[in-house]
């Protein structure tokens, strides 16, 4: 009897040993994805990787609930999202860079802004998104995944992401419309 028990707990062990390899393998393969999808929310690297670490620690407590462990990615990118938008709703740093940046919009001209400037200023239209383009945006244009692995990795069909992607391409270009007035006259 003792025999028999003894191969069971050893095929626990074997089975969590195998988990935590399987766990620590799709891990590495999405450990930078998931710090480019905080980062991307929160745009402080220091946030951007304790989110990543608490997203991570997360998934290897629920790991062995997973049903479906080949949507580890979008299992994981989906939790990373949500636990930045938690952090950045609970500080105050928006509101203070929306403030800021409309300081620098009235006193900049077109031809005065420069390069950073541009990209602060493109970064802040991202943000300005609702949750669901934003999302798009990111993994889209930011991150370079193709419609379909956008699709996958939300886990909503293609024409969705499609016209999510036009969406939010449009406000950002009406919001950064401004810093190129002779593009509107002419239309």
């Amino acid at each position: 009897m003792h025999e028999w028990t003894g191969r069971l707990a050893g095929d626990v062990v074997t089975s969590d040993e195998e988990l935590e390899r399987e766990f620590d393998a799709r891990l590495v393969e999405s450990s930078r994805l998931a710090f480019r999808v905080a980062f991307s929310v929160l745009r402080h690297r220091e946030d951007a990787e304790d989110v990543a670490q608490d997203a991570f620690a997360k998934a290897h407590r629920r790991f062995r609930q997973l049903r479906n462990p080949e949507r580890f990615r979008s299992w994981l990118v989906r939790m990373v999202w949500r636990l930045a938008l938690d952090r950045r709703r609970g500080e105050h740093r928006r509101s203070i860079r929306e403030t800021e940046h409309e300081r620098v919009r009235q006193s900049c001209s077109t031809d005065t802004v420069g390069a950073g400037e541009r990209a602060e200023m493109l970064w802040e239209a991202i943000d300005s998104l609702p949750e669901k383009l934003r999302c798009v945006v990111v993994l889209a244009s930011i991150e370079g995944h193709d419609l379909a692995a956008v699709a996958g990795l939300l886990g909503i069909p293609q024409g969705t992401v499609k016209s999510r992607l036009f969406l939010a391409r449009q406000r950002i270009k009406d919001r950064l419309q401004w810093l190129n007035p002779t593009r509107s006259i002419a239309r």
